[in-house]
């Protein structure tokens, strides 16, 4: 009988340690899923504003960031195919398809800045000054100017095939026209070094500006080259995958009170303006005025 009761206390002090055991586990259980896959455009890079942004939201979550910068067109194929988490992008109308599509969810107006028409100093096509954005592209098409376009399919690139539109001109494989494939920074710096015309975010040239001696702003102000960015999450619905709590954590935090107020003020101690104009909660046809 004693051995019985022995036994017994034995199984109940086995089952109770291995509740402890199993409370232990899910005590200290693997945490969520960390790691989120940002898309966006190399403006957003190349101008130093996610240099200051993700790093806080990094300290302020617990998320660690990985940063995929390319044009926004290859940015929203990403999101297309699953491949990132949230997109921060420069591309109104191929926005609005990525989303009408179901691709991706939840876009929010985050900031905007402006594009505008840098060249050499000299100006062969005479563009300084001129108004209109498009008829200064016509001006450069019609002195055979040099004119490096990035021909990439980003946001940039997506603005400049709209203004070449609207000059009737079709600047494919003429001899003045040169395509970089290649994001913001570099297609500056092409430009620069041949003393061509490009179309360029005002962000990523004022950054970068001490290193473009040979390049000057010879077109701005025109309301067509108003650059718009939204954040927009993935669709979980079409790809399970991807991380639903992490891509809505970042794209609030880029509409947060406190993230737009460093928008606001970023570039303004080093450039004397700011490179960005926070908007979010503003309706876009608002923007610029």
């Amino acid at each position: 009988m004693h051995r019985f009761k022995s036994t017994k206390w034995l199984i109940t002090l086995t089952v109770v340690a291995a509740l402890v055991v199993l409370g232990a586990a899910n005590v200290f259980a693997a945490p969520k899923q960390k790691n989120i896959i940002l898309a966006t455009t190399t403006s957003t890079q190349d101008s130093g504003l996610l240099d200051k942004l993700i790093p806080l939201f990094e300290k302020q979550t617990g998320y660690f960031v990985k940063t995929i910068s390319v044009g926004s067109g290859a940015a929203m194929k990403m999101g297309e195919k699953g491949e990132a988490d949230v997109l921060l992008v420069h591309s109104p109308d191929a926005e609005k398809k990525l989303v009408d599509e179901g691709y991706g969810v939840n876009r929010r107006l985050v900031m905007h800045n402006d594009f505008i028409i840098v060249g050499p100093a000299a100006d062969p096509a005479k563009i300084k000054g001129v108004k209109s954005s498009a008829e200064a592209l016509k001006m450069i098409a019609n002195a055979n100017a040099l004119f490096i376009s990035r021909g990439d399919n980003s946001g940039t690139h997506a603005k400049e095939k709209t203004l070449w539109a609207k000059t009737g001109i079709t600047p494919a494989k003429q001899k003045w026209y040169q395509e970089t494939g290649a994001g913001m920074g570099h297609t500056l710096n092409v430009a620069a070094e041949k003393k061509g015309y490009t179309l360029t975010d005002r962000g990523t040239y004022l950054a970068i500006r001490k290193n473009l001696a040979a390049l000057e702003i010879l077109n701005e102000g025109d309301a067509a080259l108003l650059n718009i960015y939204h954040v927009i999450e993935v669709n979980p619905v079409k790809w399970p995958k991807v991380n639903v709590a992490g891509s809505k954590a970042f794209a609030d935090f880029m509409v947060s009170n406190n993230t737009q107020a460093i928008i606001k003020t970023f570039g303004v101690d080093k450039y004397g303006s700011p490179l960005f104009f926070p908007d979010a909660g503003k309706k876009v046809e608002d923007l610029g005025k």
